[in-house]
Protein backbone atom coordinates (compact mmCIF):
# COMPACT_ATOMS: atom_id res chain seq x y z
CA UNK A 1 0.00 0.00 0.00
CA UNK A 2 1.58 3.52 -1.09
CA UNK A 3 2.21 6.02 1.63
CA UNK A 4 0.14 8.17 0.16
CA UNK A 5 -2.80 5.76 0.42
CA UNK A 6 -2.36 4.99 4.52
CA UNK A 7 -1.97 8.94 5.05
CA UNK A 8 -5.40 9.93 3.25
CA UNK A 9 -7.21 6.53 5.40
CA UNK A 10 -5.27 7.84 8.32
CA UNK A 11 -6.73 11.23 8.11
CA UNK A 12 -10.01 10.02 7.45
CA UNK A 13 -10.10 7.45 9.97
CA UNK A 14 -9.47 10.00 12.62
CA UNK A 15 -12.21 12.14 11.68
CA UNK A 16 -14.37 9.27 12.15
CA UNK A 17 -12.25 8.26 15.69
CA UNK A 18 -13.08 12.04 16.66
CA UNK A 19 -17.12 11.58 15.89
CA UNK A 20 -16.91 8.91 18.71
CA UNK A 21 -16.00 10.77 21.53
CA UNK A 22 -17.96 13.76 20.31
CA UNK A 23 -20.96 12.42 20.28
CA UNK A 24 -20.12 10.95 23.39
CA UNK A 25 -19.02 14.37 24.83
CA UNK A 26 -22.26 16.06 23.15
CA UNK A 27 -24.62 13.30 24.84
CA UNK A 28 -24.28 15.12 27.89
CA UNK A 29 -25.42 18.55 26.33
CA UNK A 30 -28.30 16.36 24.49
CA UNK A 31 -29.41 15.48 27.47
CA UNK A 32 -29.01 17.74 30.19
CA UNK A 33 -28.60 21.02 28.16
CA UNK A 34 -25.69 23.17 27.10
CA UNK A 35 -25.71 24.74 30.99
CA UNK A 36 -27.42 22.06 32.98
CA UNK A 37 -24.44 19.56 31.74
CA UNK A 38 -22.22 20.99 34.41
CA UNK A 39 -24.50 20.87 36.74
CA UNK A 40 -25.09 17.23 37.76
CA UNK A 41 -26.12 17.64 41.01
CA UNK A 42 -29.52 19.60 39.33
CA UNK A 43 -30.45 16.04 37.83
CA UNK A 44 -29.78 14.11 40.52
CA UNK A 45 -27.11 12.03 39.10
CA UNK A 46 -24.82 10.38 42.05
CA UNK A 47 -23.52 7.18 42.85
CA UNK A 48 -21.81 5.43 40.08
CA UNK A 49 -23.90 7.48 37.63
CA UNK A 50 -21.86 10.25 38.94
CA UNK A 51 -19.05 7.75 38.86
CA UNK A 52 -19.53 7.65 35.19
CA UNK A 53 -19.80 11.35 34.63
CA UNK A 54 -16.81 12.01 35.93
CA UNK A 55 -15.28 9.18 33.79
CA UNK A 56 -16.47 10.91 30.71
CA UNK A 57 -15.29 14.24 31.76
CA UNK A 58 -11.97 13.08 32.52
CA UNK A 59 -11.45 11.09 29.52
CA UNK A 60 -13.83 12.06 26.47
CA UNK A 61 -15.04 15.43 27.42
CA UNK A 62 -13.10 18.63 25.51
CA UNK A 63 -10.32 15.64 24.54
CA UNK A 64 -12.35 14.72 21.29
CA UNK A 65 -13.36 18.04 19.78
CA UNK A 66 -10.01 19.23 19.60
CA UNK A 67 -8.94 16.15 17.38
CA UNK A 68 -11.94 18.02 14.92
CA UNK A 69 -9.93 21.04 15.19
CA UNK A 70 -6.46 19.73 14.68
CA UNK A 71 -7.83 17.89 11.60
CA UNK A 72 -9.73 21.44 10.41
CA UNK A 73 -6.04 23.25 10.04
CA UNK A 74 -4.75 19.84 8.96
CA UNK A 75 -7.56 19.64 5.78
CA UNK A 76 -7.12 23.36 5.12
CA UNK A 77 -3.42 23.46 4.25
CA UNK A 78 -3.88 20.18 2.21
CA UNK A 79 -6.63 21.79 0.20
CA UNK A 80 -4.21 24.94 -0.08
CA UNK A 81 -1.75 22.82 -1.41
CA UNK A 82 -4.11 21.25 -4.07
CA UNK A 83 -5.66 24.46 -5.36
CA UNK A 84 -2.50 25.82 -5.70
CA UNK A 85 -1.26 22.74 -7.92
CA UNK A 86 -4.20 23.75 -9.93
CA UNK A 87 -3.07 27.43 -9.97
CA UNK A 88 -6.14 28.53 -7.91
CA UNK A 89 -6.23 30.86 -5.51
CA UNK A 90 -6.53 29.31 -2.10
CA UNK A 91 -7.69 32.07 -0.18
CA UNK A 92 -10.30 32.89 -2.25
CA UNK A 93 -12.18 28.98 -2.03
CA UNK A 94 -11.45 28.87 1.45
CA UNK A 95 -13.09 32.03 2.31
CA UNK A 96 -16.61 30.85 0.07
CA UNK A 97 -16.03 27.04 2.48
CA UNK A 98 -15.87 29.16 5.94
CA UNK A 99 -18.94 31.45 5.15
CA UNK A 100 -20.81 28.15 3.98
CA UNK A 101 -19.92 26.39 7.04
CA UNK A 102 -20.96 29.77 8.96
CA UNK A 103 -24.57 29.47 7.98
CA UNK A 104 -24.96 25.83 8.58
CA UNK A 105 -23.86 26.58 12.36
CA UNK A 106 -26.12 29.07 12.36
CA UNK A 107 -29.05 27.43 11.11
CA UNK A 108 -27.75 24.46 12.79
CA UNK A 109 -28.01 26.09 16.67
CA UNK A 110 -31.54 28.09 15.47
CA UNK A 111 -33.23 25.22 14.15
CA UNK A 112 -32.04 22.23 15.78
CA UNK A 113 -29.26 22.06 18.55
CA UNK A 114 -27.75 24.53 20.45
CA UNK A 115 -24.61 22.56 20.90
CA UNK A 116 -23.50 23.64 17.58
CA UNK A 117 -19.44 24.19 16.90
CA UNK A 118 -19.77 25.09 12.90
CA UNK A 119 -20.60 28.46 13.95
CA UNK A 120 -17.65 28.78 15.50
CA UNK A 121 -15.46 26.77 12.92
CA UNK A 122 -16.31 29.03 10.41
CA UNK A 123 -15.67 32.30 12.39
CA UNK A 124 -12.59 30.59 13.24
CA UNK A 125 -11.24 29.85 9.79
CA UNK A 126 -11.00 33.43 8.40
CA UNK A 127 -8.65 34.00 11.59
CA UNK A 128 -6.87 31.26 10.48
CA UNK A 129 -6.27 32.69 6.61
CA UNK A 130 -3.40 34.76 8.30
CA UNK A 131 -1.81 32.30 9.23
CA UNK A 132 -2.29 30.23 5.44
CA UNK A 133 1.25 30.78 3.97
CA UNK A 134 3.47 30.78 7.55
CA UNK A 135 6.20 28.19 8.07
CA UNK A 136 5.98 25.20 10.15
CA UNK A 137 8.07 27.18 12.69
CA UNK A 138 6.19 30.34 13.17
CA UNK A 139 2.69 28.00 13.02
CA UNK A 140 4.35 25.51 16.35
CA UNK A 141 5.52 29.30 18.44
CA UNK A 142 2.01 30.74 18.28
CA UNK A 143 0.37 27.38 19.26
CA UNK A 144 2.98 27.21 22.02
CA UNK A 145 2.11 30.65 23.26
CA UNK A 146 -1.57 29.94 23.15
CA UNK A 147 -1.31 26.67 25.01
CA UNK A 148 0.93 28.61 27.84
CA UNK A 149 -1.62 31.17 27.41
CA UNK A 150 -4.38 28.72 28.43
CA UNK A 151 -2.70 27.14 30.80
CA UNK A 152 -1.89 30.48 32.37
CA UNK A 153 -5.91 31.05 32.05
CA UNK A 154 -6.61 27.52 34.22
CA UNK A 155 -3.98 28.62 37.29
CA UNK A 156 -5.94 30.74 39.34
CA UNK A 157 -8.45 29.28 42.05
CA UNK A 158 -11.71 29.42 40.85
CA UNK A 159 -13.37 32.87 42.12
CA UNK A 160 -16.90 31.92 43.48
CA UNK A 161 -17.96 35.07 42.88
CA UNK A 162 -17.27 35.23 38.98
CA UNK A 163 -20.89 34.81 37.33
CA UNK A 164 -19.01 32.67 34.41
CA UNK A 165 -18.02 29.85 37.03
CA UNK A 166 -20.58 30.26 39.84
CA UNK A 167 -23.64 29.05 39.97
CA UNK A 168 -26.29 31.91 39.95
CA UNK A 169 -29.73 31.94 40.88
CA UNK A 170 -30.23 32.94 36.89
CA UNK A 171 -28.42 30.37 35.33
CA UNK A 172 -30.04 27.78 37.98
CA UNK A 173 -33.79 29.03 37.40
CA UNK A 174 -32.44 28.59 33.64
CA UNK A 175 -31.55 24.98 33.55
CA UNK A 176 -34.76 24.07 36.08
CA UNK A 177 -37.02 25.30 33.43
CA UNK A 178 -34.82 23.55 30.53
CA UNK A 179 -35.79 20.62 32.14
CA UNK A 180 -39.84 20.98 31.65
CA UNK A 181 -39.56 22.70 28.13
CA UNK A 182 -36.58 20.53 26.67
CA UNK A 183 -38.42 17.52 28.05
CA UNK A 184 -42.23 17.82 27.16
CA UNK A 185 -42.09 20.72 24.94
CA UNK A 186 -43.23 20.66 21.25
CA UNK A 187 -40.51 22.32 18.51
CA UNK A 188 -41.72 25.48 18.51
CA UNK A 189 -41.59 25.81 22.47
CA UNK A 190 -38.12 24.12 22.14
CA UNK A 191 -36.25 26.69 19.72
CA UNK A 192 -38.12 29.69 20.90
CA UNK A 193 -36.56 28.65 24.76
CA UNK A 194 -33.16 28.01 22.78
CA UNK A 195 -32.96 31.17 20.85
CA UNK A 196 -34.86 33.35 23.35
CA UNK A 197 -34.14 32.16 27.04
CA UNK A 198 -31.05 34.26 28.90
CA UNK A 199 -29.34 32.15 31.16
CA UNK A 200 -27.25 34.65 32.59
CA UNK A 201 -29.90 37.34 33.75
CA UNK A 202 -28.41 40.51 35.11
CA UNK A 203 -24.35 39.50 34.66
CA UNK A 204 -22.12 42.11 33.78
CA UNK A 205 -21.97 41.97 29.88
CA UNK A 206 -18.25 42.73 30.39
CA UNK A 207 -17.74 39.11 31.91
CA UNK A 208 -19.83 37.63 28.62
CA UNK A 209 -17.58 39.78 26.32
CA UNK A 210 -14.43 38.07 28.05
CA UNK A 211 -15.57 34.96 27.49
CA UNK A 212 -15.69 35.14 24.33
CA UNK A 213 -12.46 36.70 23.64
CA UNK A 214 -10.81 33.90 25.62
CA UNK A 215 -12.69 31.43 23.94
CA UNK A 216 -10.43 31.33 20.57
CA UNK A 217 -7.39 31.43 22.89
CA UNK A 218 -8.10 28.15 24.49
CA UNK A 219 -9.26 26.20 20.84
CA UNK A 220 -6.76 28.18 18.79
CA UNK A 221 -3.51 25.86 18.96
CA UNK A 222 -5.35 22.66 17.97
CA UNK A 223 -6.23 24.13 14.75
CA UNK A 224 -2.39 25.83 14.37
CA UNK A 225 -0.96 22.55 15.53
CA UNK A 226 -2.79 20.39 12.89
CA UNK A 227 -1.82 23.34 10.37
CA UNK A 228 2.13 22.53 10.95
CA UNK A 229 1.25 18.45 11.13
CA UNK A 230 -0.07 18.91 7.24
CA UNK A 231 3.11 21.71 6.66
CA UNK A 232 5.67 18.73 7.71
CA UNK A 233 4.56 15.63 7.17
CA UNK A 234 3.59 14.26 9.87
CA UNK A 235 1.49 11.58 8.23
CA UNK A 236 2.75 11.48 4.88
CA UNK A 237 4.53 8.07 6.08
CA UNK A 238 3.07 6.14 8.93
CA UNK A 239 5.28 3.83 9.41
CA UNK A 240 8.46 6.00 9.21
CA UNK A 241 7.28 7.66 12.27
CA UNK A 242 5.76 4.95 14.12
CA UNK A 243 8.69 5.62 17.11
CA UNK A 244 7.48 9.31 17.23
CA UNK A 245 4.06 8.67 17.59
CA UNK A 246 4.40 6.00 20.20
CA UNK A 247 6.86 8.63 22.14
CA UNK A 248 4.33 11.00 21.98
CA UNK A 249 1.37 9.31 22.85
CA UNK A 250 3.15 7.60 25.72
CA UNK A 251 4.34 11.14 27.12
CA UNK A 252 1.02 12.94 26.10
CA UNK A 253 -1.86 10.90 26.71
CA UNK A 254 -0.23 10.34 30.58
CA UNK A 255 -0.47 14.26 31.31
CA UNK A 256 -3.60 15.00 29.95
CA UNK A 257 -5.48 12.49 32.12
CA UNK A 258 -3.50 13.64 35.39
CA UNK A 259 -4.30 17.15 34.76
CA UNK A 260 -8.00 16.55 34.14
CA UNK A 261 -8.49 14.29 36.83
CA UNK A 262 -6.82 16.92 39.02
CA UNK A 263 -9.71 19.32 37.63
CA UNK A 264 -12.75 17.09 37.83
CA UNK A 265 -11.86 15.54 40.80
CA UNK A 266 -11.00 18.60 43.01
CA UNK A 267 -14.60 20.54 42.06
CA UNK A 268 -16.36 18.02 42.81
CA UNK A 269 -14.83 17.10 46.45
CA UNK A 270 -15.35 20.68 46.98
CA UNK A 271 -11.87 22.09 46.19
CA UNK A 272 -13.35 24.09 43.70
CA UNK A 273 -10.90 26.77 45.22
CA UNK A 274 -7.62 25.12 45.20
CA UNK A 275 -4.61 26.65 42.52
CA UNK A 276 -4.35 25.11 38.95
CA UNK A 277 -8.38 23.65 39.46
CA UNK A 278 -9.20 24.61 35.76
CA UNK A 279 -5.90 23.54 33.74
CA UNK A 280 -7.47 20.18 33.15
CA UNK A 281 -10.50 22.30 31.38
CA UNK A 282 -7.73 24.57 29.72
CA UNK A 283 -4.91 22.34 28.96
CA UNK A 284 -5.32 19.01 29.96
CA UNK A 285 -7.77 18.68 27.35
CA UNK A 286 -5.77 19.55 24.21
CA UNK A 287 -2.98 17.23 25.23
CA UNK A 288 -4.76 14.64 25.94
CA UNK A 289 -6.19 15.23 22.34
CA UNK A 290 -2.97 15.01 20.95
CA UNK A 291 -1.63 12.02 22.68
CA UNK A 292 -5.14 10.48 21.64
CA UNK A 293 -3.91 11.83 17.74
CA UNK A 294 -0.71 10.08 17.81
CA UNK A 295 -1.74 6.63 19.68
CA UNK A 296 -4.80 6.17 16.78
CA UNK A 297 -1.76 6.81 14.41
CA UNK A 298 -0.12 3.96 15.69
CA UNK A 299 -2.23 1.77 14.36
CA UNK A 300 -1.71 2.84 10.65
CA UNK A 301 1.81 2.34 11.38
CA UNK A 302 1.86 -1.85 10.64
CA UNK A 303 1.30 -3.33 7.32
CA UNK A 304 -2.39 -4.68 7.67
CA UNK A 305 -5.44 -2.65 9.25
CA UNK A 306 -8.21 -4.34 11.23
CA UNK A 307 -12.11 -4.13 9.41
CA UNK A 308 -12.87 -1.68 12.10
CA UNK A 309 -10.42 0.78 10.89
CA UNK A 310 -11.93 0.98 7.90
CA UNK A 311 -15.16 1.76 8.84
CA UNK A 312 -13.96 4.26 10.80
CA UNK A 313 -12.46 5.91 7.38
CA UNK A 314 -16.20 5.98 5.54
CA UNK A 315 -17.79 7.94 9.42
CA UNK A 316 -14.92 9.61 8.78
CA UNK A 317 -15.36 10.91 5.13
CA UNK A 318 -19.25 11.74 5.64
CA UNK A 319 -17.80 13.91 9.16
CA UNK A 320 -20.05 16.74 8.53
CA UNK A 321 -23.15 14.60 7.29
CA UNK A 322 -22.74 11.90 10.33
CA UNK A 323 -22.26 15.30 12.68
CA UNK A 324 -25.62 16.93 11.48
CA UNK A 325 -27.36 13.68 11.55
CA UNK A 326 -25.83 12.49 15.39
CA UNK A 327 -28.04 15.93 16.62
CA UNK A 328 -30.99 15.29 14.44
CA UNK A 329 -31.37 11.63 15.93
CA UNK A 330 -29.68 12.69 19.52
CA UNK A 331 -32.38 15.78 20.19
CA UNK A 332 -35.50 13.85 18.58
CA UNK A 333 -34.51 10.69 21.31
CA UNK A 334 -34.20 12.80 24.49
CA UNK A 335 -36.55 16.24 23.33
CA UNK A 336 -40.34 16.42 24.10
CA UNK A 337 -40.89 15.93 20.73
CA UNK A 338 -39.44 12.72 20.38
CA UNK A 339 -39.20 10.32 23.06
CA UNK A 340 -38.74 13.02 25.81
CA UNK A 341 -35.63 11.42 27.54
CA UNK A 342 -34.07 14.73 28.42
CA UNK A 343 -32.81 14.66 32.20
CA UNK A 344 -34.32 10.93 32.66
CA UNK A 345 -32.02 8.64 31.25
CA UNK A 346 -29.00 9.25 33.49
CA UNK A 347 -25.54 8.94 32.03
CA UNK A 348 -24.89 5.71 32.11
CA UNK A 349 -27.93 4.73 29.71
CA UNK A 350 -27.32 8.08 27.79
CA UNK A 351 -23.82 7.01 26.75
CA UNK A 352 -25.10 3.52 25.27
CA UNK A 353 -27.32 5.42 23.42
CA UNK A 354 -24.59 7.30 22.10
CA UNK A 355 -22.98 4.89 21.05
CA UNK A 356 -25.68 3.23 19.60
CA UNK A 357 -25.63 6.16 17.21
CA UNK A 358 -22.44 6.05 16.41
CA UNK A 359 -22.69 2.20 15.46
CA UNK A 360 -25.34 2.72 13.53
CA UNK A 361 -23.00 5.25 11.50
CA UNK A 362 -20.27 3.28 11.86
CA UNK A 363 -22.95 0.55 9.76
CA UNK A 364 -24.49 2.60 7.49
CA UNK A 365 -21.70 4.91 6.07
CA UNK A 366 -20.14 2.06 4.23
CA UNK A 367 -23.02 1.26 2.45
CA UNK A 368 -23.91 5.25 1.37
CA UNK A 369 -20.47 5.16 0.09
CA UNK A 370 -20.89 2.42 -2.75
CA UNK A 371 -23.17 4.25 -3.82
CA UNK A 372 -22.29 7.85 -3.61
CA UNK A 373 -18.65 9.82 -3.53
CA UNK A 374 -19.70 11.79 -0.46
CA UNK A 375 -21.74 13.04 1.86
CA UNK A 376 -24.81 15.44 0.58
CA UNK A 377 -23.71 18.06 3.40
CA UNK A 378 -19.93 17.40 1.96
CA UNK A 379 -21.17 18.29 -2.07
CA UNK A 380 -23.23 21.04 -0.78
CA UNK A 381 -20.16 22.84 0.25
CA UNK A 382 -17.97 21.75 -2.68
CA UNK A 383 -20.34 22.88 -5.02
CA UNK A 384 -20.09 26.78 -3.37
CA UNK A 385 -16.77 26.44 -2.56
CA UNK A 386 -15.70 25.80 -6.20
CA UNK A 387 -18.47 27.07 -7.77
CA UNK A 388 -19.60 23.95 -9.63
CA UNK A 389 -22.11 21.82 -9.64
CA UNK A 390 -19.91 18.50 -10.07
CA UNK A 391 -18.20 19.58 -6.87
CA UNK A 392 -14.96 19.94 -8.44
CA UNK A 393 -12.37 22.62 -9.01
CA UNK A 394 -12.14 24.36 -11.97
CA UNK A 395 -9.43 24.20 -14.19
CA UNK A 396 -7.45 27.45 -14.62
CA UNK A 397 -8.19 28.63 -18.35
CA UNK A 398 -4.90 28.98 -20.04
CA UNK A 399 -4.45 31.58 -22.97
CA UNK A 400 -4.44 30.35 -26.29
CA UNK A 401 -0.87 30.12 -27.64
CA UNK A 402 -1.45 32.41 -30.52
CA UNK A 403 -2.47 35.22 -28.04
CA UNK A 404 0.74 34.08 -25.85
CA UNK A 405 3.10 34.69 -28.97
CA UNK A 406 1.17 37.91 -29.33
CA UNK A 407 1.36 39.38 -26.01
CA UNK A 408 5.63 38.07 -25.91
CA UNK A 409 5.75 40.27 -29.73
CA UNK A 410 4.60 43.24 -28.03
CA UNK A 411 6.91 42.92 -24.72
CA UNK A 412 9.82 42.56 -27.00
CA UNK A 413 8.77 45.63 -29.44
CA UNK A 414 8.22 47.63 -25.88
Amino acid sequence: MSTFKKRVQLIDGLRGFSLMGIVLANMLIFQYGLFGESEPQLFGIKGADLAFYSFLHITVVGSFMPIFAFMFGFGMIKMSESLKKRELRPKCHLTRRFLLLFVIGLLHSTFLWEGDILTFYGITGFFLLLFLNRKPKTLLVWAVLLLSGAGLLGLPATNPADPLTAMSQDKQNYILQSKDIYGSGSYLEIKDFRNNADPFGETDETFIMLALVLAPLITMPMFLLGMRAARIGTFDDPPAMRRTYSRRAAFLIPIGLILKTYGVLAQQLGAGSWPGVGIGETLGGMLLALGYIYAFALLYTGSRRAALMARFETVGRLSLTNYLMQSAICTTIFYGYGLGLFGRAGVFIGALIAIAVYCTQLWLSPIYLKKFSRGPIEHVIRIWTYLSWRGQPKKKRRKPQNALESEGNVTRAG
